[in-house]
């Protein structure tokens, strides 16, 4: 969009930079930092993680929305 144009064109200007070297270094950050988790990958560490952990308390499924207002105050 022109507002985007205009951003960019602003941060490169401030960083002494070009728009098409400011464009590579937005894509190396999003390729870097990219936290995408493939679904199977998704899955196997929900199952995992199931049983690892005790509240004490054996009604959870029932009370789950009760427990959750407790817990977050709301």
């Amino acid at each position: 969009t022109e507002e985007q144009v205009k951003a960019l064109k602003k941060i490169a200007l401030s960083r002494h930079l070009s728009i098409a070297e400011l464009i590579r270094q937005a894509v190396d950050t999003v390729i870097r930092t990219n936290t995408m988790v493939d679904i199977e990958e998704r899955r196997k560490r929900a199952i995992d993680i199931v049983g690892r952990f005790s509240s004490g308390k054996r009604d959870i499924s029932r009370k789950h929305d009760t427990y959750l207002v407790e817990a977050f105050g709301k």
